[in-house]
């Protein structure tokens, strides 16, 4: 089931700047306003495209997202030209002032407020009574406006722990609306759970071809309210909400081929990937004519070329700018123990879809190779570049990417993640029989990897052990393993141990496990800055 957006702004976002409303002696009757604009079906919609569009601002999912997390989990390290605020990133040494920390907070809040708006004048909208995919819609934006409001403060609560907790469109708002305190990290969970709630209940199981853009499905609500449980530790209700996925009305499946997930066209064809539950689509210099997208660099909605798009291909490309190269950690950790003879070591498939590299390694030793049909493959040079990344790359079509307009999607919840958060729910609960056992080899049997299967699961220690290498190995390069690993509570540990041996540092401190309140929040909301400790959090 496939889920991209179209991203395309229009006048909605003129309207969604409107924050009070003036009494001036003359009136532009011409002018909107929040009461005379979002009055259509086709207003609203407007409005709703407008929130997704917030996951390609700055520190979203065009680029500094990939970076930002790539980094932190050390799934990634920088190379010679990674320079500036991105350096400081990998090596932990960011304040409060650092872009990154900035530009996903304000990105993550434009989200909020823009579906604040949606759900405020969706709410008093009278659809027609003559046309009632109307009263349909009506519903439907609201749950995919929850959706994205609920997505937003996901990664808000776990990047910064307490934060404001912004659930109205004010029209006037106050000096106590605007200088919000922070709420309580359990009262922004229950939150986060409501929204998904109703999201579930009023999602669409899928779209139309003309409307399955990017949009949120009743499929990402359950998913994300299973993730949500996950990481509260509500194992039991994960275990419950994320088993819904395995059963009808839904129908998603492993795409057989692993890298059809991070390749177009491919990704975009339902018979060949089964496995995206959520995606924020890319669009390689495509324009759709209808107003402006995004570039890269940080375009939104006022330039850009009308293409929605990532440098990741162009950035993380080793014959392109390669910025950054494969940790030899998240190398290493392709090998590790026969699962059926535990004296010898086993190379997982999944290197070769994962990374460029050496035989030993088992990655992949080969590009280019559909450049021209029968010219061979051309030897990857290894001995000059190392471990190099493969996921989100051309380089099976084409020796050089050069540019940083990549129509790669950005996965933000597929169904293996979905099957390997199901098996945690049941370790976690002390189950390590057949139903975990069953999902993680479901994973790593996907017909292109066909890894060896674990005959057993052994005590609750030892598959929690096999399932964190799972998440480590399948979901490599999706700015997953920092999330994880601080949510199990071992950052600290597995990163400085990573660290220490492979470059003599030990970066992370116990600050690093949430990140700073930014500074231009602290400027700008005097109840946050009075309630930070240590100028970090």
């Amino acid at each position: 089931m496939k889920k991209y957006i179209k991203f395309f702004m229009t006048g909605a976002l003129l309207a969604l700047s409107i924050g009070c409303k003036k009494d001036l002696s003359l009136i532009n009757k011409s002018a909107y306003t929040s009461d005379t604009y979002f009055t259509s079906d086709a207003a609203l919609n407007e409005a709703v495209v407008a929130t997704y569009a917030g996951l390609l601002h700055n520190g979203m999912w065009a680029r500094e997202w990939y970076f930002t997390f790539d980094l932190l989990g050390y799934d990634a390290k920088n190379n010679q030209p990674l320079v500036g605020d991105l350096l400081q990133l990998a090596q932990y040494n960011y304040g409060p002032d650092q872009n990154q920390m900035g530009q996903i907070w304000s990105a993550l809040y434009q989200i909020i407020a823009r579906a604040n708006v949606v759900i405020d004048r969706a709410q008093v909208w009278k659809p027609d009574p003559n046309k009632p995919i109307e009263a349909t819609h009506q519903t439907q934006y609201i749950a995919e406006t929850k959706f994205l409001r609920a997505y937003a403060y996901f990664q808000l609560v776990n990047l910064y722990g307490r934060v404001p907790l912004r659930t109205k469109y004010i029209t006037l708002p106050t000096p106590a609306d605007i200088n919000l305190g922070r709420s309580p990290v359990a009262d922004v969970w229950a939150f986060i759970e409501k929204d998904l709630k109703d999201a579930e209940a009023g999602l669409p199981v899928s779209y139309s071809a003309s409307e399955s853009y990017g949009r949120a499905t009743q499929g990402a609500a359950v998913a994300l309210l299973g993730k949500s449980y996950l990481y509260e530790k509500k194992w039991a209700l994960a275990q419950t909400e994320l088993t819904k996925l395995t059963q009808a009305p839904f129908s998603y499946s492993l795409a057989p081929v692993y890298n059809d997930l991070f390749d177009d066209p491919n990704q975009n064809n339902p018979a060949l990937n089964p496995e995206t539950i959520f995606q924020v689509m890319n669009q390689k210099w495509t324009d759709w004519g209808v107003g402006n997208q995004y570039y890269v660099f940080g375009g939104q909605e006022t330039w850009g070329g009308k293409a929605t798009h990532s440098d990741r291909a162009q950035e993380y490309g080793w014959n392109d700018w390669n910025n950054v190269l494969v940790t030899t950690t998240a190398v290493k950790a392709f090998t590790y123990p026969n699962p059926v003879t535990p004296a010898v070591n086993y190379v997982d498939p999944r290197a070769a879809f994962t990374f460029y590299g050496d035989a030993a390694s088992g990655g992949q030793t080969q590009y280019c190779q559909q450049c021209t049909p029968g010219v061979p493959p051309i030897a990857y040079p290894y001995a000059s570049k190392g471990y190099a990344w493969l996921k989100y790359e051309y380089y099976n079509k084409q020796s050089s990417f050069g540019g940083p307009q990549s129509g790669i999607n950005g996965q933000v919840i597929r169904y293996a993640d979905v099957l390997l958060m199901l098996a945690e729910s049941y370790i976690q609960q002390g189950n390590t029989g057949a139903e975990p056992l069953a999902l993680i080899n479901k994973v790593r049997s996907r017909p292109s990897v066909n890894a060896l299967l674990y005959p057993s699961l052994g005590s609750q220690a030892n598959a929690m052990s096999i399932l964190m290498r799972e998440r480590q190995l399948e979901l490599t390069g999706e700015q997953s393993r920092y999330f994880d690993l601080i949510r199990w509570g071992i950052a600290k540990q597995t990163i400085n141990s990573e660290r220490q041996i492979e470059d003599g540092t030990q970066p992370f401190q116990d600050k690093n496990l949430l990140f700073p309140i930014p500074l231009a929040e602290k400027n700008a909301n005097s109840a946050v800055a009075a309630d930070i400790s240590g100028d970090w959090n």
